[in-house]
């Protein structure tokens, strides 16, 4: 039985190749002055999760990524370990889209204002910010997760972001992935 207050008491906390521990204030600083650097660009915030389940445990890993579309990206990532494995996949794949909700929902109206005015003077020149939501499922004949694709889309959509699913969902299916093995 899953206990579902387990991941609402997860600390908020972020990790790259750089830093061990970042909180997301922190998170939001180094993607600011990651833009900065540069504000004539186009920009993806790219938030998705991963899991995998393993014998006595399930590793769930949210990336966190801003990409300079071209040129580069600043990236972390937030790891939780949930004491059992989970295999139901629908109930799997759920956890995974609220781990990525609960992310993008801290990007509130202000704070995405504050991406978009680093683009704005430039937004004639061809400057952009746009924000996804990465699902790590797809809709291929052989794919188990396609019957939740609808659903798990709908969510993201709801939090006034763009899904991207398999092949576009490079944040959950590779990035994210890559941390949960």
């Amino acid at each position: 039985m899953v206990n579902h207050y387990f991941f609402a008491e997860q600390p908020m906390a972020f990790r790259n190749l750089t830093y061990t521990h970042l909180t997301f204030e922190e998170v939001r600083k180094h993607m600011l002055t990651f833009m900065r650097k540069e504000p004539m660009g186009n920009y993806k915030l790219m938030i998705g999760t991963d899991s995998h389940v393993y014998q006595n445990e399930t590793i769930f890993i949210t990336g966190l990524v801003i990409q300079r579309v071209g040129k580069g990206a600043w990236a972390c990532y937030r790891k939780i370990k949930y004491p059992e494995p989970i295999r139901n996949l629908h109930q799997k794949i759920s956890y995974e889209t609220s781990l990525t909700e609960e992310v993008a929902s801290l990007f509130d109206e202000s704070l995405k204002n504050e991406f978009i005015h680093i683009v704005l003077p430039h937004v004639y020149k061809g400057s952009s910010f746009t924000m996804e939501g990465h699902l790590d499922i797809g809709k291929g004949k052989q794919n188990k997760t396609r019957e939740f694709v609808t659903e798990m889309v709908a969510r993201i959509e709801a939090h006034g972001i763009e899904a991207k699913i398999k092949p576009e969902s490079l944040v959950a299916s590779s990035y994210a992935n890559r941390y949960t093995k």
